[in-house]
């Protein structure tokens, strides 16, 4: 009885150091002896107790924040920014046997890597070209991260700090932007009404009757207003011969 007893915990402690259940999404790295012989999973894992040792992974797209670094750009323009990486583990066994870490490898890959590309652009390229930047981090984060077994998908800068000086100072250049397109606006609008004036000018020179006309249309538009204003057009040429004794005269 004693013995069967003892048998049946043998075998209930084997089979709670043997068997190993691993959800869809994970893969047990395993360690023979220390001499790593592949991954496994998902699913029902059997493992030889106190022989092998077994180091889980997760294969889910992980996102991770990147804490605001402190970064001096081209045009010496101290700004802090941050950012948000996202990856995923492709090969398992490269990350668990290539570094120590790999979230925290990562991570401050990242760091240096997030510092040095923004350092190398100046404040306008960095404010109005994200994509540009977001590539590069990609680009250069997911070479380095390759013998790691890791991919890195995508990159995002998420936020740019500027000093208060440099916000007062945008401010301004941006008014005196909006300034210089509306003194734009308005002359290009009185070159235009110049224009058609003197196109107006012309027609009236070659047909006379043509302000004739104009007097009529004015006289109608006043006239539709409720007022007491009388007008009578006099032709200018009636003046002429008076116009031209005074002249003699002197």
């Amino acid at each position: 009885m004693i013995t069967t007893i003892i048998g049946i915990i043998l075998l209930l402690f084997f089979l709670a150091s043997a068997i190993r259940i691993l959800n869809e999404y994970e893969r047990g790295v395993i360690f023979r002896l220390g001499r790593v012989i592949g991954a496994k999973g998902p699913g029902l894992i059997i493992l030889i107790p106190i022989v092998d040792k077994m180091v889980k992974v997760s294969l889910r797209l992980i996102a991770m924040d990147v804490d605001p670094q402190d970064v001096i750009t081209r045009d010496n323009v101290t700004v802090k920014v941050n950012a948000v990486i996202y990856f995923r583990v492709m090969e398992p066994v490269k990350s668990v046997i290539e570094l120590e870490n790999y979230m925290y490898a990562t991570s401050q890959l990242s760091q240096t890597t997030l510092r040095s590309v923004c350092g190398q652009a100046e404040l306008d390229e960095l404010l109005s070209e994200r994509e540009k930047i977001n590539s590069q981090l990609q680009e250069i984060l997911d070479t380095q991260t390759d013998p790691w077994g890791i991919k890195v998908s995508t990159v995002e800068v998420k936020h740019i700090d500027l000093p208060r000086e440099m916000q007062r100072a945008m401010a301004k250049q941006a008014e005196a932007e909006r300034e210089r397109r509306a003194m734009v606006i308005n002359a290009e609008g009185e070159f235009q009404a110049a224009t058609r004036l003197a196109e107006a000018a012309t027609v009236i020179r070659d047909h006379p009757m043509a302000l004739q006309l104009r007097y009529l249309q004015t006289l109608r538009e006043i006239a539709a207003e409720s007022n007491s204003t009388t007008l009578f057009p006099i032709p200018i040429d009636l003046f002429k011969p008076f116009l031209s004794l005074v002249e003699k005269k002197k």
